[in-house]
């Protein structure tokens, strides 16, 4: 069932975390092509689990997350300040590599194509 609440408080935390990433947050251990991807509250909004996706090697990502980590108690402060709510939810960052798996299938899937085609094309 969807709580349309929750629904509108996820896109707006969203917006307010990626500002903050992009414009507040002044450590150099946070990568430069961060992105969030999602914010999922729960029903309390007692918890925001917050799902980012950095391009770059293992080493970005894992500075990139003890960065935001570090600074959630920051984040947390700054999105009380702009959104009004009884609580203001614990910031949980968490690395979604979906975009990274979707492209390693996709190249997966041009190899074994073209691997294909080359034995149509012997055949004939």
């Amino acid at each position: 069932m969807a709580y349309p609440r929750v629904n509108r408080l996820n896109e707006e935390m969203k917006k307010g975390i990626s500002d903050i990433i992009r414009n507040d947050l002044r450590d150099p251990r946070i990568s430069m092509m961060t992105s969030i991807l999602s914010v999922d509250v729960t029903r309390d909004l007692r918890y925001a689990t917050v799902y980012i996706s950095v391009l770059g090697n293992e080493n970005e990502k894992k500075e990139t997350i003890m960065a935001l980590e570090k600074s959630s108690g920051y984040v947390r402060r700054e999105i009380g300040k702009k959104i009004k709510t009884r609580y203001t939810p614990e910031i949980i960052f968490k690395l979604d590599e979906s975009i990274e798996k979707g492209i390693e299938m996709y190249h997966k899937i041009s190899e074994i194509n073209k691997e294909e085609n080359k034995g149509e094309d012997v055949s004939e």
